[in-house]
Formats: C-alpha cells, structure tokens, sequence
C-alpha cells in the first residue's frame, strides 16, 4: 500500500517509521525544510525503545509535492491549524480510490477534510501511541500504545477494519471502534482541561493538580464537553472523565509532563490547536443553544496569550 503522512513531526515519524519497517510504501509530507532535508541526506534516525536505527524513507516540503504520485492513504498528524493547508497541498496525489485517516487532536477536522475527498473516504481515530523529536530527523519513539478508528461513511466499516489491519501489521496495535467520537471526545476532555489551563498558569500537569480549585474547574470543562457532545449522540460519563484526567496528577506517572500546548504557545511562541478543542465546544454550544462560559474564556485567554507572545 502507498501510504502517505502528511506531518512528520514526532507521531508522523513514529507511524511512518513502524508501517515501513513493515513494508509499506512510505512518504513523509512536512513544513519544516530542515527536518525533510535530514532524512532525505541521513536517513530518518531514531531511538526505538532504546536501540538507534536508521532507516530510508523518502521525504519531500509540502510545498514540493509531486504531480506524478498517487496515494493509497494518507495518515493525517498535521497540526490542526494547518490542516486546510495541507490538503491542498496533497490534492495532486489524491485520486477516487485515496483514503484519509484523521488522527489530530480535537473535533470537528472532517469538516475541512471532506472539501478534498468524498465522505466514503474519511476515516477518523484516535491514539494513544507517544513521541518526541530529538532534532531534524531524529525521533524518539518509546514505550507502547494502540490506535481506534471508524468510518465516517456508511457501509465502510470493512475499510476500515482493512485500515486498522495494515497499521497491526506494523506494530501498531490498531482496532475497529463503532464509537469513535466518543474516545475523541473522552481524549478532548483531557486536552480540554490540561492543555489550555497548564498553558496559563505556566505550569505541569502536578502543579495544577495540587491547586484548590483544579477539582471545580476540571468539573465545569468537562461538564460542557459533555453537554454539547449530548446533543452529537455521544454520551459521556463525567465522572469517570474526570477522574481519569486526575489521575494524570501523579508525578510518578505523567504529572511532571507539560502538555504539547504549552510547549508550542510558552516554549516555542507557536499559535495553538485551541480552536479545534475548547473554542470548537463553544462554537457548537452557540449551535446547540448550550452555554459554555468556561471553554469560551479558556479559549479568549490563549489567544491573548498568544498575541502576547506574537505567536505564529
């Protein structure tokens, strides 16, 4: 299968790298001409599991893509903000037959999505896999994870379940959901809660979670992403959501993390998903008639800070 993924940040290089090695087909799609021109010249390089490989993959600029190529399927890892972008991008090596899986963080990508490929071709999921980037072209993919996906057209669960194969067979540890939006939603709530607000009060994930009012105001988050998610027929158990967003607390696990917003807004002064997590709730909360007064301010806040900062 001729697979492509467009956005070879961390997740991209992990997913490009495991489907390669597996024998698929691979072509890696980014912005970032340093990172392409090093696993072009190098290879890509990663530490996998603590063991250094290499391995040839080609690369190529979004803005570079060739007219000559067509795609199987494409394993969208783009930022959400450039999702548009890059589907413009990738419309010459789009045909009638190509595939798209969405595995962004947040809600609502098929809606850009299905301006470039018809409904039956979408397919959305969710992973728990992780990564990181060492350096242009060189990853470090550890530890283990698994992916959900679903069709969004009606009667293409078999694709899907051909989809999800293909990706076990590269170790990937995939699975057919017939409930997809609600892991999203469930996997939104965390980035709903912790991203935005770590982001604020510059601090990890422990450093909020031993604040006073983290408790009331994971609450609130969450309780709005379950009213609006309601009225999309998903139906979210708040409780057990919110405790799973505070055992994330602990520093023996993941608490001393801070979160991929923080890392793009403080660290780097990058514009961040927001939109497409809390401001995504609140745009269909004015749609619903539900009030979202808290995933509204959350999201005016990080755009302040991100004009503070003069993100881009």
């Amino acid at each position: 299968m001729k697979i492509t993924i467009a956005g070879a940040g961390a997740m991209g290089s992990r997913f490009g790298l495991m489907l390669h090695k597996a024998g698929q087909e691979v072509f890696l799609v980014d912005g970032w001409k340093e990172h392409v021109e090093a696993i072009n010249r190098d290879g890509l390089k990663a530490n996998f599991n603590d063991k250094d490989i290499v391995e040839k993959i080609p690369a190529v600029l979004q803005c570079d893509i060739p007219t000559d190529f067509k795609t199987d399927l494409i394993i969208l890892f783009t930022k959400a903000l450039q999702l548009d972008d890059m589907m413009q991008a990738l419309k010459p090596i789009i045909h009638d037959r190509t595939d798209v899986l969405c595995l962004l963080n947040g809600i609502g990508h098929e809606e850009i999505i299905e301006k470039y490929v018809g409904l039956d071709h979408i397919f959305i999921g969710n992973t728990m896999w992780t990564a990181g980037l060492e350096g242009p072209g060189k990853a470090k993919l550890f530890g283990t994870g698994s992916v959900e996906l679903e069709n969004l057209g009606e009667g293409q669960s078999a694709k899907a379940k051909e989809i999800a194969n293909v990706l076990t067979e590269a170790g990937l540890n995939a699975s057919y959901s017939d409930n997809i939006r609600y892991s999203i939603y469930r996997k939104a709530c965390v980035n709903g809660t912790l991203n935005g607000l770590c982001t604020i009060l510059d601090c990890n994930i422990t450093g909020f979670g031993t604040c006073k009012y983290a408790h009331e105001i994971v609450t609130s988050i969450v309780s709005e992403f379950a009213a609006v998610a309601k009225h999309e027929n998903v139906s979210l158990d708040v409780d057990e959501v919110i405790h799973h967003i505070e055992e994330t607390y602990d520093p023996e696990t993941i608490g001393l993390h801070y979160p991929s917003m923080y890392q793009d807004l403080i660290k780097n002064h990058r514009l961040t998903e927001i939109d497409f997590i809390n401001g995504a709730v609140a745009k269909k909360g004015e749609k619903y008639g539900i009030s979202t007064p808290y995933c509204k301010f959350l999201t005016e806040l990080i755009h302040c800070k991100e004009e503070i900062l003069k993100a881009k």
